[in-house]
């Protein structure tokens, strides 16, 4: 069995950087049924699956 642990590869490069844009509190839903099957409170947050890119290429 191969052992792919790259320790020494990874050794000299950063963890990781994130980026997180100051988000606004605009409130919850107001029909908690319908935020529990859309598995959030939060409008802004809800963002279904459609199954196509966001972007042609």
């Amino acid at each position: 069995m191969k052992d792919y642990m790259y320790k020494e590869a990874l050794a000299g490069l950063p963890l990781a950087m994130a980026y997180v844009p100051i988000q606004r509190f605009n409130g919850i839903c107001d029909n908690l049924e319908e935020a529990l099957l859309d598995g959030t409170v939060f409008p802004e947050l809800n963002k279904p699956f459609t199954g196509r890119r966001c972007c042609k290429k």
